[in-house]
């Protein structure tokens, strides 16, 4: 049944009518903020003006993800970087290690496997052999004995100071007589750089020997 209005009085709002009445309060804001742009603006202008405020949130919420993202990947960049420099350090620093102790284990080995000699002209000759092989260098025990009998009679320290050599200021020296270019020219590295040393003075006079002679021991004279 449908109600009936008196004149003079007032009909209770019901809830359609509160609903009704919400709606025009809500359009009329929304005429307002129409009502507020300029005619002839753009559709999307009038969206914006009607609705600053949440458009402001949207941009903002969107910026700053965007950063956050883009801070959480230079950090992810920055980490794999770090972990690469110091895998690199590592590694070169074992490698190092390694290379360190190697060399330390290959003195060793050899210090162990070189023999001792003795200081007089047995073991310097023996000496000299025992290089000599190392270096390809022909000789034997008796070849070089015998041209150090002949040349300084066992001494280290002989020196020829009247022959030619003597007089063009080179002096022949040492075991096996040998003059300063003939020394220089003929040392064997890892031998003293001293004429008089008696190692080094065999090796380099079977070094020159050698290449003039094919050997120490085709040696029977003056050389």
């Amino acid at each position: 049944m449908s109600e009936t209005s008196t004149p003079g009085h007032s009909r209770r709002l019901t809830k359609a009518h509160k609903l009704s009445i919400a709606g025009v309060a809500t359009l009329g804001a929304a005429a307002l903020a129409f009502s507020l742009v300029p005619a002839g603006a753009a559709e999307t202008e009038t969206v914006v003006a009607a609705a600053p405020v949440a458009w402001s949130k949207v941009v903002d919420g969107a910026q700053t993800q965007a950063v956050q993202e883009h801070l959480t990947v230079q950090q992810v960049v920055a980490d794999k970087q770090a972990k690469v420099a110091k895998d690199a350090a590592k590694a070169k620093a074992e490698a190092d290690a390694k290379k360190d102790r190697e060399q330390k284990e290959a003195a060793s080995r050899s210090a162990a496997r070189t023999p001792v000699f003795a200081n007089n002209l047995d073991g310097w000759i023996k000496e000299a052999l025992f290089i000599m092989k190392k270096e390809g260098i022909p000789g034997t025990y008796a070849g070089i004995h015998k041209n150090i009998m002949r040349e300084s009679s066992g001494n280290p320290m002989a020196i020829n100071n009247w022959d030619i050599n003597a007089q063009n200021g080179i002096p022949s020296k040492g075991l096996l007589q040998v003059i300063a270019p003939t020394f220089k020219a003929y040392h064997v590295k890892g031998t003293k750089f001293d004429q008089y040393d008696p190692v080094a003075n065999i090796v380099a006079a079977c070094n020159y020997a050698a290449d003039r002679y094919g050997s120490m021991d085709n040696v029977n004279s003056a050389y």
